[in-house]
């Protein structure tokens, strides 16, 4: 049987089984897509997450996100609480006042900025990519009307 270690972290949140939920596999190096698919159907939380070693240069770490029915090429609170658990689990180094670490995502590479103090973690952030959009959908009363909106 083979085993593999997890960590379940409460995201956006500091109170315990509060938040969002979140399974991160901080080595999921041995682990076929399918398994990792299968892992995250079994776990059943909206999103579990796997570290892996990086594939661009810049990169510190590679990771990939997969709720129970399909990966996602990006996610916030899996990207967050990943980096969270990198930098606890000592697999970033902790600089203060600021770590700067870049992931590895399925959009991209994303940056994600940790204020360090007393080499304890406090407020993350990331910084998205600019967002990209489709073509615009001008049938106003056709989706009024499949949304049981009253449009006037």
């Amino acid at each position: 049987m083979r085993k593999y270690r997890f960590l379940h972290v409460d995201v956006f949140t500091e109170t315990r089984f509060g938040g969002n939920q979140l399974a991160v596999f901080v080595d999921g190096q041995s682990l076929s897509t399918e398994e990792m698919q299968k892992i995250a159907c079994e776990m059943n939380f909206s999103e579990t997450t796997f570290v892996l070693p990086p594939e661009r240069p810049e990169a510190d770490w590679k990771v990939r996100i997969f709720t129970p029915g399909r990966e996602l090429p990006f996610a916030g609170h899996p990207t967050l609480g990943t980096a969270y658990v990198l930098a606890q689990e000592g697999m970033v180094e902790l600089k203060e006042p600021q770590t700067t670490m870049n992931l590895e995502l399925g959009i991209g590479i994303v940056p994600v900025e940790l204020e360090v103090t007393n080499q304890k973690i406090g407020f993350l952030q990331m910084k998205q990519q600019k967002p990209t959009f489709g073509r615009r959908l001008n049938q106003i009363a056709r989706i009024a009307e499949a949304l049981a909106i009253r449009c006037s």
